[in-house]
This record gives structure tokens, C-alpha cells and sequence, in this order.
């Protein structure tokens, strides 16, 4: 794995990093974090205390700030009005911590806070990058973009003109040191493995048709699966699958998603940001499903360009069911060929370095 060597001082400096609310923008800014403090960087955060990042965040050791900061897309009148407000408090507070620990530059990673935060930025005369990681950009960074010293992106979108670097998608290390496909896949026993996400809170509508794909399979049907459920659904489902024919494994939340991509022949899972990178950088095809309440409907963006890519193959909710599951996973078992050409699709896309050149643009653009 090639990496990105630092080419400016870094020594005293500070950066703060904004990401709040799902695993989609706290995971990938917690790597650009990571690779920020590998290269002597104090880093500090802004989020929410509603967010995952309230836990996640502490547990790495990186103070964490609060906004009161809230959605207002697809809320009421009173619950708009009040995120009005609270936007406009936000700014302010983020004025005075960026006043109060003078980080050399602020990178947004998106979530609720980005807005607030990044407007703060500009306000206050500090270096602002953002980074979007849909194929489709979101309302906040379609605005911050013209605040913005850099734009970076997970796609290779047009944002921002001139602004605009490529990057990726930042991934954890374990994920993207994986072995090459035809490494993994070479002593494959004859059953295939579908690995089955459906982000970290879990998906129904996948929960469903795996649960009813698995009950009418027969009991010779070569086929393991590791399904993570989410916490709302792992009894449910556990309980379903326990009289099934094949060998399922059933998790609430999967710790180590580096095993598992290393485990799959193929992954059946949403369409987020994360999860499309992680795909690539791991080097496993994709089985995607978006979700169709998704804002300005950025997982379709996401699952179109990797099956564009041959990297994946795009399911559509509402034709999701038992009897088009379980056709795929005949063709599959019938054709590794193709499951090996997707991965190496996927990690022909990959860019393991994204974390490291969004904090080497960090520095670059805090010296002038």
C-alpha cells in the first residue's frame, strides 16, 4: 500500500475536525483524525451529543466539543423554526471555540454540525476544506463549497471548480490493508459466502428478504451467511433463522468489518458512502440496495457509479424479495468467475490513501 509522506511542518499545530450524527461521516473523519495526530497534530472535534460520535468520538482519546445544533429537511413547522434558531446559536458558539483554540484549518465531514461550523470557519478568517462523500452532493456542502479553501470528494464529482481533489473515501487501515481478491478468494471451499449489511442501525427490508431467501433455500444449497442485523432486529431475526437449512451467523453490530470483507465472496448492503468504500477498498462486489428515503437520493448516485464500474449490481427495494434473492445466489454459485471479477473492480477503485492526503491538505493549506 502506497502512502502520503508529510511534506510540511506540522509541529504545534492544531486542526478541528467536524463530523456528527451517523458512522457514514464520524468513521471516515475519525480516520482523517488519526492520520492528522500520526503526523504530530493536536486534533479537537465538533459534534452533537446525539450523534454516534458522542461515543466514538472520547474513545479515541480526541476531546469532543458540542453544538446544539439539529436537522430541519423533512421536519415541522415548530421543529424548523427551532433548528433555525439553534443553527444560528451554533454559529456563534463555533466562532468562539475556533476563537478560543486557533487550529490552524477546519475540515467538515459532513452531518449537522458541518454548516454551522463551517460557516464559523469563514467568518473567522480560518482555512475551511470540506469533504463530501456522496456521488450526489448534499445541500450543506453545495453551500459551503463557495466558503471552502479546498473541496475534497469520495467521488469524482464536480464540486467547487478549482477547489476540487479527488481523494476518496477515508477507510480504516484494517480494511484497506486487506489481500488482494484472487489472494482471498484462491482456497474458497465450495459454499458461498454472502456477508449481509445493512449499515450500523440495520435495514428491515434486507432483514426481511434474507430471512425469507434462507427459509425456502434447501438444505443442500451451499451457501454460509454473516448477516448483521442491527440491535433493533437481532432477536427477530435470530429467531427466524435458527430452524434454516444453511449456516447463518447473526449479529447486532460487527465489530471487526475487516474480517468479515475478508471472510465475503459477495456483500448484500445499502448504498451509504462508507459502506461503497469500504467495498473498494476491501476488494468485494456489491449486491446493492439504496435507500429510497435517502436525501436527494445519494445512495442511487453512490450504487450507480460502482456498478457502472462493474464492481456491483443495483437491487431496487421494491423488487427485493425471496424469489429474485435467491436467484442471484444460484447464479452466484454458479459463476465465481464473476464475483471474482467484481471484486477486482472494486479494488481497482479503491483509494487507501484518502485519509492521509486529506490531512496532508489540511497542513498544506494552513501554510498558505
Amino acid at each position: 500500500m502506497s502512502s502520503v509522506e508529510p511534506t510540511v511542518n506540522t509541529n504545534g499545530k492544531r486542526v478541528l475536525v467536524m463530523a456528527g450524527g451517523t458512522g457514514g461521516h464520524v468513521f471516515p473523519a475519525l480516520a482523517v483524525a488519526k492520520a492528522l495526530k500520526a503526523n504530530g497534530v493536536e486534533v479537537q472535534w465538533i459534534g452533537t451529543e446525539r450523534g454516534i460520535e458522542a461515543r466514538v468520538v472520547p474513545a479515541n482519546d480526541i476531546p469532543l466539543n458540542l453544538l446544539p445544533v439539529q436537522g430541519i429537511r423533512g421536519k415541522g413547522l415548530l421543529s424548523r423554526l427551532i433548528g433555525i434558531a439553534r443553527a444560528g446559536v451554533s454559529v456563534f458558539a463555533a466562532m468562539f471555540l475556533i476563537l478560543k483554540l486557533r487550529p490552524v484549518c477546519v475540515i467538515g465531514l459532513g452531518g449537522y454540525v458541518a454548516g454551522p461550523g463551517g460557516l464559523a470557519a469563514w467568518l473567522t478568517r480560518t482555512p475551511l476544506l470540506i469533504h463530501e462523500q456522496n456521488a450526489v452532493a448534499g445541500t450543506t456542502n453545495r453551500l459551503l463549497v463557495r466558503f471552502a479553501t479546498l473541496a475534497l470528494t469520495g467521488y469524482p464529482i464536480a464540486l467547487g471548480g478549482d477547489k476540487n481533489r479527488y481523494i476518496g473515501n477515508p477507510v480504516r487501515d484494517d480494511i484497506a490493508a486487506l489481500p488482494t481478491p484472487d489472494q482471498r478468494f484462491a482456497d474458497r471451499g465450495d459454499k458461498l459466502r454472502l456477508l449481509v449489511l445493512g449499515g450500523s442501525q440495520g435495514a428491515l427490508a434486507i432483514n426481511r428478504a434474507v430471512v425469507a431467501t434462507l427459509k425456502q433455500l434447501p438444505a443442500d444449497f451451499p451457501l454460509e451467511v454473516w448477516h448483521q442485523t442491527g440491535a433493533a432486529h437481532i432477536d427477530t431475526v435470530s429467531d427466524q433463522v435458527a430452524e434454516c437449512p444453511v449456516s447463518v451467523r447473526a449479529e447486532a453490530f460487527i465489530e471487526n468489518m475487516a474480517e468479515a470483507y475478508a471472510w465475503a465472496d459477495v456483500v448484500l448492503c445499502r448504498a451509504g458512502a462508507l459502506t461503497v468504500a469500504e467495498l473498494t477498498a476491501a476488494g468485494v462486489g456489491g449486491w446493492l440496495v439504496p435507500l429510497p428515503q435517502a436525501i436527494d437520493d445519494h445512495q442511487r448516485g453512490n450504487a450507480r457509479w460502482l456498478e457502472a464500474e462493474g464492481a456491483g449490481e443495483i437491487i431496487e427495494q421494491a423488487t427485493l424479495d425471496a424469489k429474485l434473492l435467491e436467484e442471484k445466489l444460484r447464479n452466484a454459485v454458479n459463476n465465481r468467475a464473476q464475483l471474482l471479477s467484481m471484486a477486482a473492480a472494486a479494488r481497482s477503485l479503491a483509494k487507501p490513501d484518502a485519509a492521509r492526503e486529506a490531512a496532508q491538505l489540511c497542513m498544506e493549506c494552513a501554510n498558505g
